[in-house]
């Protein structure tokens, strides 16, 4: 009688392939906001343009991966592939936004403020997932978005209102994101996520567009590969790794942020308060993980 024994270098190998994946998509998603920064003293590139190279590279490549493996689309519910895809545009725009207005480090963080969104719009619209521990969690991860806005200013800083909205849209993005998968597969939802996203910024923001000489085309180029290997890579990562540790790995984001942004475009360190806040964000981020995995139905 033969024993089959489980491969567990295998298994590790696969475990390994999926952290470095998801922690190389927060990687490269910090990076294409210090290639914005970087670019910023050679040429003069608009928010609306990164995001429309991104969305039109992203659609390129869906489109000619879809080709090649001769696939088909599938929409049913395209109300949600629509809520999608405009809340994706609208907090990608917000991020790129928040980054051009304020330091990178802050607009990483506040845009990683999602997982708390998503946790008090659930608390609201989902009925059977209301958690008063979580809510509390919520509670104390807003103490450190209010230190990470700097409440000692009487000023409001724009840039920071900008990197908030990126993360309360994209929390939305997101749940739209969980309910679509229900009717879509990923291809589906990449498509239109990225083809009408594309579209959407060349109807509001055309005024934005221009054809680009080789150097403004090169910080287009860089940013947007950046931005949708960060797609690509956590798509991916997510298949080896449990959602608890891709939603951690993912919140490093906010670390490496607070600690390489100053140092790689010579920015503002974090004050005290600030370096509080990220760490609560962080924090909270990983609770809100851990919680979701203890309420999880066992299957």
């Amino acid at each position: 009688m033969n024993i089959q024994y489980p491969d567990f270098h295998s298994e590790i190998s696969r475990k390994a392939f999926g952290w470095l994946a998801v922690f190389g998509s927060a990687f490269f998603f910090y990076l294409a906001t210090l290639i914005i920064r970087w670019s910023e003293p050679h040429v003069t590139i608009e928010s609306p343009f990164f995001v429309f190279a991104r969305l039109f590279l992203g659609f390129i490549i869906v489109s000619v991966t879809m080709v090649l493996q001769k696939k088909r689309l599938y929409p049913r519910k395209y109300h949600y592939l629509i809520g999608r895809t405009v809340a994706n545009t609208v907090a990608v725009f917000c991020f790129y936004k928040a980054v051009e207005l304020s330091s990178v480090a802050e607009a990483n963080i506040l845009n990683m403020t999602y997982p708390l969104f998503v946790a008090v719009f659930s608390w609201f619209f989902l009925r059977g997932q209301r958690d008063l521990l979580s809510l509390f969690i919520v509670a104390v991860a807003f103490g450190g978005v209010w230190l990470v806005l700097s409440p000692g200013n009487i000023k409001p800083n724009l840039g920071n209102l900008w990197g908030l909205s990126s993360g309360i849209t994209a929390a939305i993005a997101i749940i739209y994101l969980n309910i679509s998968r229900r009717y879509h597969d990923s291809q589906t939802i990449l498509f239109f996520m990225f083809g009408l996203g594309t579209a959407l910024m060349l109807i509001f923001f055309h005024d934005s567009l221009f054809i680009p000489d080789t150097k403004e085309l090169f910080f287009l180029l860089s940013c947007s590969i950046a931005g949708v290997l960060g797609q690509y890579l956590i798509t991916y990562g997510f298949l080896f790794v449990t959602a608890v540790e891709g939603s951690i790995i993912s919140s490093s984001r906010i670390l490496l942020a607070a600690i390489l942004g100053p140092i790689l475009v010579a920015g503002p360190s974090l004050t005290a308060s600030g370096w509080c806040g990220a760490l609560f964000i962080f924090a909270a981020n990983t609770g809100l993980a851990l919680r979701k995995k203890s309420a999880s139905p066992i299957k």
